[in-house]
């Protein structure tokens, strides 16, 4: 990602308010001196190539210009990232920043669902998937203004054995991409894409299968299948749009799987979904619920919750959560 802001060091203090100024009245309502937000930044999101210092300095500089008291937190992993949002909750009156990606997002917002707290976002990954379908702008300076003029809107959370998650959740080959590719990151030093590469090359070679029921309100049906998708709302599987979300506040879960799928038929789903006719593909089911439970007969199930791997001893129980999570969007949205 470029780097889209010149260092405060560089440029003082005055330039800096100078080249930051609003190109809009800000009206966040109240005395200006007693807004305070707590921005976490997640240093070791994305692919910026700000250090962690410039990247603190860049942000508080911003806010001060906006007339904004903002407390700028910064951790280096999700590890520590519990600590700090919990303390973040006990000090923050009302505005707690996300900045990351969709992983910090994912871990803030479980934190701030069913409190009146709200949710700002910075989105500072790669992907940015929950940023781009809020309509939040990615470009630093913007995404800040976004925070500053933006109204308050309540979205859907949805989660899994009581885990939160603003994305989505899978099982199956997903899982295994996962983590093949954070070895290949962390083993040997690959990008994030060659190793995305290599890992789904990995996970191919030993194509997992999971023998499943799933039961969903007055329906269950049993399905031998590679890949489970359970998605905070519906997800677009075709077309142009694909992986993206018109709607983050219709209080569903989008439930897709295939099924008696192989290696060669996923790549025909695939090509499917990029010609806009994934719906017409006999191995492929999306259903729509409120909840839903999946059933196996394995002691734990390997998941992917918002691009995390972990462990889960089945029954899984999703459910969403509707209007849980309160976000700062722009005026438009």
């Amino acid at each position: 990602m470029r780097n889209y802001w010149p260092s405060s060091r560089l440029l003082g203090k005055r330039k800096v308010a100078q080249w930051l100024k609003p190109k809009v009245p800000i009206t966040t309502g109240g005395s200006r001196d007693s807004l305070t937000m707590t921005v976490i930044l997640n240093v070791g999101a994305g692919t910026g190539s700000s250090s962690a210092d410039e990247a603190w300095s860049q942000i508080a500089s911003f806010f001060e210009a906006t007339g904004v008291n903002a407390h700028v937190v910064t951790v280096k992993n999700r590890d520590k990232m519990g600590a700090t949002i919990r303390k973040a909750l006990e000090t923050t009156e009302s505005t707690i920043v996300a900045a990351g990606g969709d992983g910090t997002v994912s871990a803030i917002a479980a934190q701030l669902a069913g409190t009146r707290k709200r949710m700002g976002v910075l989105p500072l990954g790669t992907l940015n998937h929950f940023a781009k379908d809020l309509g939040i702008p990615l470009e630093l300076e913007e995404a800040i203004r976004t925070v500053v003029n933006g109204h308050t809107r309540a979205v859907d959370v949805a989660e899994v054995n009581g885990r939160v998650f603003i994305n989505n959740s899978s099982l199956g080959l997903y899982p295994r991409i996962v983590m093949h590719r954070e070895a290949q990151e962390e083993q040997l030093k690959r990008g994030k894409w060659p190793a995305f590469a290599w890992a789904t090359v990995l996970a191919f070679r030993r194509f997992p299968f999971l023998h499943l029921r799933v039961c969903a309100e007055d329906w269950e049906l049993d399905r031998k299948t590679a890949f489970v998708f359970v998605g905070n709302n519906e997800y677009d599987m075709a077309g142009f749009r694909i992986g993206g979300r018109t709607h983050l506040d219709r209080g569903k879960l989008g439930l897709y799987l295939t099924h008696r799928t192989g290696r060669f038929g996923l790549f025909r789903l695939a090509l499917h979904a990029l010609v806009g006719r994934l719906n017409q593909a006999n191995d492929f089911d999306a259903f729509y619920v409120e909840e839903a439970s999946i059933e196996s007969g394995r002691k734990h199930l390997l998941l992917a919750i918002d691009g995390e791997v972990t462990r889960m001893e089945p029954p899984l129980h999703y459910r969403s959560r509707p209007g849980a999570l309160r976000v700062i969007v722009p005026t438009d949205h």
